[in-house]
C-alpha cells in the first residue's frame, strides 16, 4: 500500500463527500488528485533550507493523533489548513488549483474547498512519520521529511493520470523560499 493510500485509509470518504457536497467517487478522485499535488508542493519546499526548516518546524506543531484510528473530520481546522495551502504554494497556489481541477475529471472549485481540509490531516501523517523515524531504532530522522516527501511520492504520478512533478515543478520551481 502506498502512503497516499495510507492517507486516503485514514479519511471517512462519505462523511468528506458530504461535507464537500459531492458523492463518494468524486471525493474519492479529488482527493487522490489532491493528495500528491500537497505532498509534492511540501517536498518541493524542502530543497530550500530555510522552507526545509519551516516545514519541519510546521510539522511538529501538528499531532498525529488525528490519522491514528481514522481521522475526525471535525478535528480538522480548515483555516488551519487554509494557511498551510498558502505557505505550500504561495502564489502559485490558483495555477495549481487550476491545473489539478484540469486534470481527473475533477472541478478546480472542488480542489480549491478539499485543499484546507486534507491539509492538516497531511501534516498529522508526516508528524505521525516523522516521530516513527525519530523513535525507531538507529533513527534520528534518517534524512528527514526530504526522505520522507519523496518515499510518499513515488512515482510521481497523481490520481489523475498527471505526472505531479511536472504540474509542481514547472510552477513551484522548486519550492518556495
Amino acid at each position: 500500500m502506498s502512503s497516499i493510500d495510507d492517507v486516503l485509509a485514514t479519511i471517512p470518504m462519505d462523511r468528506l463527500a458530504a461535507q464537500l457536497g459531492v458523492d463518494k467517487e468524486t471525493a474519492e478522485r479529488a482527493t487522490r488528485t489532491a493528495l500528491p499535488a500537497l505532498f509534492g508542493g511540501m517536498e518541493a519546499n524542502t530543497h530550500d533550507p530555510a522552507g526545509a526548516a519551516s516545514l519541519e518546524r510546521a510539522v511538529g506543531q501538528h499531532d498525529p493523533g488525528l490519522v491514528e484510528g481514522g481521522v475526525d473530520l471535525g478535528q480538522v481546522d480548515p483555516a488551519d489548513g487554509d494557511k498551510i495551502v498558502g505557505h505550500i504554494f504561495g502564489a502559485q497556489r490558483d495555477p495549481v488549483v487550476n491545473r489539478l481541477g484540469g486534470g481527473g475529471g475533477v472541478d478546480s472549485g472542488l480542489v480549491a474547498k478539499l485543499l484546507p481540509l486534507l491539509a492538516p490531516i497531511v501534516m498529522s501523517y508526516l508528524a505521525k512519520q516523522t516521530g516513527a523515524r525519530s523513535t525507531a531504532p538507529g533513527g534520528g530522522g534518517g534524512g528527514g521529511l526530504g526522505d520522507i516527501l519523496g518515499s510518499v511520492l513515488g512515482g510521481g504520478k497523481s490520481g489523475g493520470g498527471f505526472d505531479i512533478g511536472d504540474v509542481l515543478g514547472g510552477l513551484l520551481g522548486g519550492g518556495k523560499r
